[in-house]
Formats: structure tokens, sequence, C-alpha cells
């Protein structure tokens, strides 16, 4: 059950000399992609020695405690992690980094996507004695790894093997002893970038804002099918599979998921947002008083429809940022209770208006009729929702919570009973090809299956999650 859009997680991965500097900035780096993971956090570091880890269920201020992280242990390497999962009931044996051990030795892994052959590797590797503790991908692509570093000359090498089996995407950090490693898809559908403190201190983490807020410089990003390995001899890179498949970022990247801060493909995240949202205007223009955004991800794009549009740009949605994950169970009475914490409306700002609302996404459409009623009761004359996504018909395989198509709204209703069902005045989104010519990203290559149908691999109906 899902009410929300959501991505699968967010990874962080540092090599640096100040074993003291890599836990801090690594709890800083998750405290920056709290937006890609609410279900969980961890961060594992190793001294040369071993690998020691700490992993929880919930917000990254609750998993890392003043207690905690006095606690930890200190190193020069480690990789971090922030979860949000697609089930139901979160596993608390899946929260990331895995750690594991094996014959040559101890290895951690955090991975962001899904596999679409999941399924059936876990069930050769189960057939051949394989015992998995948790259902997630990233316990398969670490046995995987882990039996193939038994056979080959490195961790890496390994690595590269094992991408000749997995398919789907996936974005990740893995932590050796003595290295840090980096893995993108081949498709690039998760994004992964490289940074720099000083001269010798390397991070990689999902979105660019992370580099902000740890005093990093961006030097690249991971190229699709690329393998980076961090050592005491500097950076390396394998293209073993870089440029062996059409590149397909998930657009939900540009639309919701990523940091307006952040930079994708060289495209400001806030800056394609906005051109969104003039698109909008365009497509779906109609006579109001003021433009409000849905708080965060709709703000952009709603001042992009402002500019277009001439009408003027408001903030008329308080949110609660400090709501934990706990209080949002998945279940339909208890979401819609915590959608009367987690939104409040500036009345001042609505009264006797006609209001133009933008969202990124109707899911299931509860959040969008909770947030109309709102700006009715305060006051509203008229409401019009504007959608800054095209609707969404079919399931996502490689990590989002678009898993259960019986359960989106835009895959039962038309457009005008959708309008009717929130209690919108009218209801417009986007177009397909109106998105994928905003900002030149018919260029980038993007993943557009949840609209169109149209996977860039063959899938199943079978997903570990």
């Amino acid at each position: 059950m899902f009410h929300e859009l959501n991505e699968e997680c967010g990874v962080f991965g540092i090599y640096g000399p100040d074993e003291k500097q890599v836990v801090e900035l690594s709890h800083l780096a998750l405290y920056a992609m709290q937006h890609r993971g609410r279900d969980g956090a961890g961060i594992a570091v190793t001294d040369s020695e071993t690998i020691y880890s700490y992993k929880d269920l919930g917000l990254v201020a609750d998993v890392f405690t003043a207690k905690v992280l006095k606690s930890m242990k200190t190193g020069h390497i480690a990789i971090g992690h922030v979860r949000n999962s697609r089930r139901a009931v979160v596993e608390r044996f899946a929260a990331q980094p895995l750690v594991m051990r094996y014959m040559k030795g101890v290895m951690g892994l955090a991975n962001n996507g899904a596999l679409v052959n999941g399924h059936e590797l876990r069930s050769a590797l189960e057939h051949d004695g394989a015992m998995f503790q948790t259902s997630s991908d990233a316990e398969v692509i670490a046995y995987l790894v882990a039996r193939k570093r038994v056979k080959s000359g490195s961790l890496e090498k390994a690595i590269v093997e094992a991408m000749d089996e997995i398919q789907g995407a996936y974005s990740m950090v893995l932590l050796g002893r003595h290295k840090l490693i980096a893995v993108r898809d081949p498709r690039g559908m998760r994004p992964l970038s490289l940074g720099r403190i000083g001269d010798d201190c390397w991070v990689v983490a999902s979105e660019t804002c992370v580099f902000d807020g740890i005093g990093a410089q961006f030097v690249r990003e991971v190229e699709p099918g690329e393998v980076i390995m961090v050592d005491e001899y500097g950076l390396h890179s394998d293209r073993t599979h870089c440029g062996k498949e059409k590149p397909a970022l998930c657009i939900y990247e540009y639309v919701y998921f990523a940091r307006p801060d952040s930079v994708i493909h060289g495209k400001s995240v806030h800056e394609v947002r906005m051109e969104i949202g003039k698109l909008l205007a365009k497509e779906h223009p109609v006579e109001a008083d003021i433009v409000c955004g849905v708080p965060d991800s709709g703000i952009s794009a709603a001042i992009g429809y402002s500019l277009a549009s001439g009408i003027p740009y408001g903030t008329a949605l308080i949110k609660n940022k400090y709501i934990s994950q706990a209080h949002i169970s998945k279940d339909d009475e208890s979401f819609e209770r915590a959608l009367k914490v987690k939104l409040n409306v500036l009345e001042a700002i609505i009264r006797g208006k006609r209001v133009i609302l933008i969202d990124d996404s109707i899911i299931k459409g509860m959040t969008a009729k909770h947030i109309i009623g709102l700006l009715r009761k305060a006051g509203a004359t008229e409401v019009h929702l504007r959608i800054s996504s095209p609707p969404v018909f079919n399931n996502c395989y490689f990590g989002t919570t678009i898993n259960d198509r019986g359960s989106l709204i835009t895959s039962t209703m038309q457009v005008e009973q959708i309008c009717q069902a929130v209690g919108a005045d009218s209801l417009g989104f986007a177009s397909v090809d109106g998105i994928h010519a905003v900002g030149g990203m018919e260029n980038i290559g993007i993943c557009d299956a949840c609209f169109t149908g149209h996977y860039p691999m063959p899938v199943s109906e079978q997903i570990i999650v």
C-alpha cells in the first residue's frame, strides 16, 4: 500500500585521511539526503582491520543520536545509506549498509535501486545453498559479488563480473578494508556523483546537494556502467560496462526525488522544475488570483507557472518537516491522520482567492483531496490543480513506490473523474512530449515507463523490495 511517490534510497561514500572527519561527514551527508529515505539509516566504517557499522529504522536524527555518534568507531573509509522501503512493513534487518563476512574477509554494501531479475538470481543462489536474511536486492548483489570475489583477483573485478548478471537500476557504494568502490548501472537509472575535499579526500553521493553541505567540490557524475575505486594509490576507473546500454535516468529525479539545489546531467533541478511549471501554464492555462506549490517539490514548478502566466506566486501551505516517518503509517486511516499535522494553510493568503495548486504527482488522490479541502476551508473560492508530471499508469520495477498499479487513481479514472474525486475545479497534467522537451531532456536518455509503459529492459511482476 502506498500513498505518496517515494524514492528507494540514497547512498554516500567517503575515502579520507582524517578518521574523525570521515564519520562526521558521513552523518552530515545522510542528513542532506534525508528526503530520499525516511525508513532507515546507517553508516559503516573501516579502520583497515575490520568494518564497524551502526544502522536502525527511522530518521537520521532518530538513528544517530549524540550517544550513538560518540560511541561509533572511527576509520578512514565509510559508506552511508538512507532507506525508503516499498514494503508495508519495514524490515529491521534490511536497513543498510549491509556488512558481510566471507572467505576473502569483510565487505560493506549500500544500494539505491531495484533489480528486475532479483527474484531469479535469489532463487538460483538459494538452490546452490545460499541463505538470505532479508528480502533486499542489496543482499543478493552482495552475495553474488562475494562468490565472484573468491575466484577473482580483486573486489572491483568481482563487481565488474557481477554486473554481467544483474539487471535493473542500481547506484551502489561498497566498502573493503582498504578501498571505497562506487558503481552505477549501465543505463544510469539512478544518479551518482563524484566529489572531492582538498587533495586527498574523495566522496560519492546520490545527489550533488550533499557536497555543498560537507564542503566538497563536485568533480563529475559517475558514468552509467562505470566502476570507480579509491585506495591508497588514488582514484581508478573501470569502464567495461560503459556505453553498452542506452541511458535511462528516472524522470522523477527531476520532477520529484532530487532536492531542488542538486544538479543532474549538468541541469539544475530547480530550473528544470520551473520550466515544467512554465509548460503547465502553456498547456493548462486558467484565470486565477494566486499560484501556490505543495511543499517541497511543487514550489519550483509553481514559481515557473507564475512567471509564465503572470499570476502572482504565494506561499499558502506550511509543511511540518519534523514529523517522524514512524507516524506516517502506510494504511489509509493513519496516513490521513498524519496529513492533518503534516500541512497547514495560511488562511490570510488564500481567503477569497482563486487558487492554482501545483503538485508533482497524483498517486491515490488522498493527499490532493486533503489539501484542496484545506484550501476551501480557508476560504478559497476556486482550486485548480496542476500536476508537474504526466498521469502515472504503470508499475515501476526500478526502486520507487509505484509497484501497485491497482492503487493508482489514474489507472482507474479519467481526468474529469479524478478532478471530481479530489474536489478540484479543474485538473491538468504535464504532457509526456512536453516534459521531455523541457531543458533538452530528450537528449539525456530518460526512463518514462511509469507514464508510457515503454520499459528500458524486460521486466517481471516478481519484484524484490
